[in-house]
């Protein structure tokens, strides 16, 4: 199942995947294979093939037996000349089978010459690179390369996926149609978890205070800790950091220890947390584009905390839920201010700079599943719930103030809430009913536009593309992502066929440039 998903913004993935770092124990290996003389590796490839030599030589020395003892014991014939089996036998010349044409013994020295040094095939050099005789070095895997590598017209998504309790982030690529081609979705590579995803962000500031943007991926499971993922490196065994989660039992001196272990005995648990850690899973995560280095997560613990990106500790912890913490997301335009639902029923909207003070609270139908902002009026914002009701407030009228509107939007739970940034009220809804759907909420009193089945099961994350407005990505139970191109349906084409033109021809126009080093 894909349990949440993010789009990636073009140009933040490297073109060309970094290669991991070797340890220092890989790098004394590799300098001992280049030292090594190519005697060794005659003898190296001499012991791997022993099984297959002893074969062959119990082989010979059992014919050798047989012809010594036909010779032995021939069986005559009536004209008394040589038997049967003799004249073949001779043929053979078995007592000379280890002597080379010249009459000496087959050695070392003869068999390097004859089938090379020791390396793979008969090839006599380790690589193609090494033999001046080849001089194109190129083929199959440079074609590989070139369709591993991330174009500027490539849009990439991120993805967390579990599947027979194995649990990774995925790195989607969709090629949009082009000239008549049709698009293409595939996984570019994946980063394997330690335990089952819950919630994903997508952001560019590094841990600990590295001013070089990066392509990371915040993620949150049944650990209270927040991993976080370098997506550049294919072959990624660890996050470069973990905020919060357990503290690790080297770190701790033997007074932290007898003090964690009597902690231990009094609350019965046997996790050590390293200190303002969640203490339960992260279900909910946003990260702050104004502030990068500010990241947002929401927990079953109940609690919502603020971490600083660059120094790997969390900045402050609000505590106005009573239950689990199952959304979080930062104001566009007030960078500080955070809203926050919860399995409590309520949405919360707090001031980061004023953790401790009282935050306006409003209540919802069922618990809280999915909350946006609407990006054309950021003093309005939507909060879905367990019961499939959609419900807009406007924060200015203060707290408990009554919605603008309630949609009946699906009849289960609806998971996600996304809008489309070039089209002013145009809202699309995702459930575990299996379907997505596009709204006009421009007035309040909103319409149904579309309603599209993307095959991926009870959907659980969904969300348009920031730079490509018409695209709006889903992910569900069937373990899948697609990608809905709007511009398909005559219904949105009809009402907002001149906006999308637009937005559509703008990207194109961006790509272009972008292609050509210009801005």
């Amino acid at each position: 199942m894909i349990s949440a998903l993010a789009w990636v913004p073009r140009g933040a993935a490297k073109p060309v995947a970094e290669e991991p770092d070797r340890t220092d124990v890989e790098l004394e290996a590799q300098e001992q294979r280049e030292d090594q003389p190519e005697a060794d590796g005659l003898e190296s490839e001499a012991e791997s093939d022993s099984d297959v030599e002893m074969d062959e030589a119990a082989q010979v020395a059992q014919a050798k037996a047989m012809a010594a003892a036909v010779k032995a014991k021939p069986i005559d014939s009536k004209d008394g000349q040589a038997t049967a089996l003799e004249d073949p036998l001779a043929e053979l010349h078995m007592e000379d089978y280890d002597t080379d044409d010249a009459g000496e013994e087959m050695n070392t020295e003869t068999a390097s010459r004859l089938f090379g040094s020791g390396n793979p095939g008969l090839s006599y050099y380790k690589s193609n690179h090494q033999d001046p005789n080849i001089s194109h070095q190129g083929g199959e895997d440079d074609s590989e390369a070139e369709d591993f590598e991330v174009q500027a017209s490539d849009f990439v998504i991120l993805a967390a996926r579990n599947e027979d309790e194995v649990s990774h982030i995925e790195v989607w690529i969709y090629e949009d149609a082009a000239d008549g081609d049709e698009s293409n979705i595939y996984v570019h590579h994946d980063i394997m978890l330690p335990a089952f995803p819950l919630s994903l962000a997508w952001m560019d500031c590094r841990p600990s205070g590295d001013a070089q943007p990066g392509n990371l991926a915040a993620v949150g499971t049944m650990s209270p800790g927040i991993e976080i993922w370098d997506l550049d490196d294919v072959a990624a065994v660890e996050p470069v950091a973990t905020l919060g989660g357990e503290l690790p039992q080297d770190s701790l001196t033997k007074e932290e220890k007898k003090k964690q272990k009597k902690k231990q005995q009094k609350k019965k648990k046997g996790k050590l947390l390293k200190p303002d850690s969640h203490a339960d899973a992260i279900l909910a995560l946003s990260w702050n584009r104004d502030y990068r280095n500010v990241l947002a997560s929401g927990s079953a613990d109940t609690s919502v905390k603020v971490w600083d990106l660059a120094t790997e500790q969390c900045s402050a912890t609000l505590d106005h839920h009573q239950d689990k913490v199952q959304a979080v997301v930062w104001n566009p335009a007030q960078a500080s201010v955070l809203l926050s639902g919860g399995f409590d029923k309520a949405v919360c909207m707090a001031d980061a700079r004023a953790p401790d003070a009282k935050p306006l609270s409003w209540q919802l139908s069922a618990d809280s599943e999915a909350l946006t902002w609407v990006p054309h009026d950021p003093t309005t914002f939507l909060a879905s719930s367990e019961d499939g009701l959609v419900a807009c407030y406007d924060a200015r009228k203060g707290a408990q103030s009554a919605p603008l509107y309630r949609l009946s939007a699906h009849d289960r739970p609806a998971c996600a809430l996304t809008f489309c940034t070039a089209v002013p009220g145009l809202l699309a809804t995702a459930s575990t009913d299996k379907q997505v759907k596009l709204w006009d909420v421009s007035s309040q009193q909103p319409a149904l536009i579309a309603t599209q089945d993307l095959q991926v099961g009870a959907v659980f994350g969904a969300a348009f593309c920031p730079e490509a407005p018409w695209l709006l990505a889903a992910g569900g139970a069937m373990g899948t992502v697609a990608v809905w191109d709007i511009t398909t349906n005559s219904a949105v084409m009809s009402k907002y066929g001149r906006k999308l033109s637009r937005a559509v021809a703008a990207a194109s126009g961006d790509v272009a440039a972008d292609a050509d080093g210009k801005e």
